[in-house]
């Protein structure tokens, strides 16, 4: 069981939440990606929850970030598999795992399975994407 509201978000709590930027808009709704080495989690070192950053408090919490070189965030294992959903991508002229908040859908990046152990998944995120929480002060 989940500590984070798991609730579909109506529309008019949408409207009235969050206004994405430009960036954001593009990333979130339109399943962009931001451009590489540019995210503002890439060097942060600090022990802490990664939450959806649309709709907060949020359905997705991932922990435990490493380094590959491609400028994303990358973690290995999400907080709580029922926060994400798995999606299909076949955009680009490739097969891909698209990761998205469960609770909002908004894209927040892809699974690669080249990451560490114990799960062997690199959860490639869009800074743009993510809210942070130090330690989880403040997201349950």
């Amino acid at each position: 069981m989940t500590a984070f509201d798991m609730t579909p978000p109506t529309a008019s709590s949408v409207a009235n939440h969050h206004r994405p930027h430009e960036q954001e808009r593009h990333v979130l709704l339109q399943h962009g990606t931001e451009a590489a080495f540019c995210g503002v989690f890439l060097d942060n070192k600090k022990n802490g929850i990664y939450t959806c950053r649309f709709l907060w408090p949020a359905a997705v919490s991932l922990e435990r970030e490493i380094r590959f070189g491609d400028g994303l965030a990358e973690l290995f294992q999400p907080y709580e598999e029922s926060h994400i959903k798995r999606l299909r991508d076949t955009s680009y002229g490739m097969v891909r795992v698209e990761e998205v908040c469960a609770r909002c859908g908004s894209h927040l990046g892809h699974v690669f399975p080249d990451g560490p152990r114990p799960t062997g998944e690199r959860h490639c995120l869009n800074s743009v994407s993510l809210s942070f929480y130090r330690d989880g002060a403040g997201v349950a």
